[in-house]
């Protein structure tokens, strides 16, 4: 897999982010007089970086400073793996710590970690800090942007985790591109860049800028300073655009596809897990989203479902990732999924939860479902699976579903599966998707399930990663995996190291 892919950085301030990335890549991302003056960064910044293989990724320098999160997170949304930094000198500090709660919450699971500054300090205590906060990192690297010392094995090691993901490109969707820049060029107009989520932009497209649904047509499209026909998704993209001037756009806002399909919404229906406790009811917080944000009410559904009522249009789309932080003091609450971006305001009932639920499970829901969900009927016509007969699954689908029992704990990484029997398998039930790239069996999750209640009956109510690790004979990977989609179950509730078994499923066990 050689799709584009983007890279986007995360750690605490002067942990050395901006100059390994300029060691990597020759490429000084700090381009502001303030930053250069003042030593950090406070914008993004961008890159290119060539790995060993010829595969490029585009590389998105969020700032470290704790002021600045609300940017590291407009730039974390659209990337497709991490590389973390963490100085030897200091060790795993508060904005590691908070940057990667955000990666968690959007579901960027995948990355390397690098271990900075190993010139000035023994790198062996923060290496062992890194592989208890992230525990998915495919490689912990020690380097130094001085000396030189690892950057070829960094680059290996980004080979690697770019090889574990697959590429948007590879997903046939409309053109999304979430703006972070907006300036003019003389002689050429506007210019806006950001991510392109999905889809591809080309010269003469038809677009719309979101959420004013101005109209307007691509001039040109540039890759890394380098003009292109058409650009697919995965990797930064700068478009230039006739029928708006500069004034007119600006971050935050979104270029699509004149079909695709988005409008701009102050409601959405939402699957949500949080760090560590749960908001109240009505309680106000900072919703981010692509590269805008807005306060928002959140109002509880039920279980994990919450409905997130904005002040402020966002432009998603369903299964996109959200962010949710609190407004003051500053903090990362947690995040979640999209899955209805143009709801009802509605309570909680019974019937919408079935409802929520089938949509988390990836299945169609019409119109007049809801009503029909409650009562435990389904919509005349549609499908066979729509009327309530179980899924006919064609033999590689039901291969796979054997696959996944056969792995047990320890299933395959989506990327190795075939789509079209994954999605066959989820919309039948055969398959949950655990985390972005881990789905597991109903089974095995209902044994996981089982055993958690077992071992926190042993220990005063909760269970630790480690603790679930030893009892699954796995590793810390598939444990932390397993151990969020608990407390996104509503199973066990998170409470600093330890998850907390919560008292209905303790009594439903």
């Amino acid at each position: 897999m050689n799709g584009p892919l983007t890279l986007g950085t995360a750690g605490h301030i002067d942990h050395g982010k901006t100059a390994l990335i300029r060691a990597l890549t020759g490429v000084d991302t700090d381009r502001l007089p303030q930053e250069r003056a003042r030593g950090i960064s406070i914008e993004l910044g961008y890159a290119s970086l060539s790995l060993p293989s010829g595969r490029r990724l585009s590389v998105v320098d969020a700032p470290g400073h704790e002021r600045f999160v609300r940017t590291m997170v407009a730039g974390a949304t659209g990337i497709d793996l991490y590389l973390m930094t963490v100085a030897a000198d200091d060790g795993v500090m508060p904005q590691t710590r908070e940057h990667a709660a955000v990666l968690r919450a959007l579901g960027v699971d995948t990355g390397t970690f690098a271990v900075t500054k190993c010139d000035l300090a023994d790198p062996e205590p923060a290496m062992l800090e890194c592989a208890d906060l992230l525990p998915g990192a495919s490689s912990i690297v020690a380097v130094s942007s001085r000396t030189g010392q690892g950057l070829d094995d960094l680059r290996a090691a980004l080979d690697q985790a770019a090889a574990e993901v697959r590429s948007r490109a590879e997903r046939a969707s409309p053109a999304r591109l979430h703006v972070d820049r907006v300036f003019t060029i003389r002689g050429a107009g506007t210019v806006v860049t950001g991510t392109l989520w999905s889809g591809d932009i080309g010269r003469g497209d038809e677009m719309e800028l979101l959420p004013a649904r101005r109209r307007v047509r691509v001039r040109g499209v540039q890759v890394h300073d380098e003009a292109v026909d058409r650009a697919p998704a995965g990797q930064r993209v700068a478009v230039n655009l006739t029928g708006v001037g500069v004034g007119e756009a600006s971050r935050g806002d979104v270029l699509a596809s004149a079909a695709s399909g988005l409008a701009p919404t102050y409601r959405l229906d939402a699957s949500l897990s949080f760090v560590e406790s749960e908001p109240e009811h009505s309680e106000r917080v900072q919703i981010h989203h692509g590269t805008r944000e807005s306060p928002a009410r959140l109002a509880w559904l039920g279980g994990r479902f919450w409905q997130v009522r904005l002040e402020q249009p966002l432009v998603p789309a369903p299964g996109d990732r959200i962010v949710l932080r609190q407004i003051a003091p500053p903090d990362t609450l947690g995040g979640g999924v999209v899955l209805d971006a143009h709801p009802k305001r509605h309570g909680p009932s019974r019937e919408l939860l079935a409802r929520l639920e089938r949509l988390e499970r990836g299945e169609t829901v019409h119109d007049g479902d809801e009503a029909l969900a409650g009562a435990g009927r389904r919509p005349r016509g549609g499908t066979s699976r729509e009327q309530g007969s179980p899924a006919r699954l064609r033999p590689s689908a039901t291969a796979l579903e054997q696959r996944l029992k056969r792995a047990g704990f320890e299933p395959p990484l989506e990327s190795e599966l075939d789509a079209d029997d994954l999605a066959a398998l989820r919309s039948a039930g055969r398959a949950v998707r655990v985390s972005k790239t881990l789905h597991y069996h109903p089974d095995v999750l209902a044994d996981v399930r089982r055993r958690v209640l077992e071992l926190a009956e042993r220990n005063q109510g909760s269970v630790t990663l480690a603790q679930l690790r030893d009892e699954l004979g796995t590793s810390r990977k598939f444990a932390q995996a397993l151990l969020e989609h608990l407390d996104s179950e509503k199973v066990t509730i998170r409470r600093g190291d330890a998850h907390h078994v919560r008292r209905l499923a303790a009594s439903d066990g």
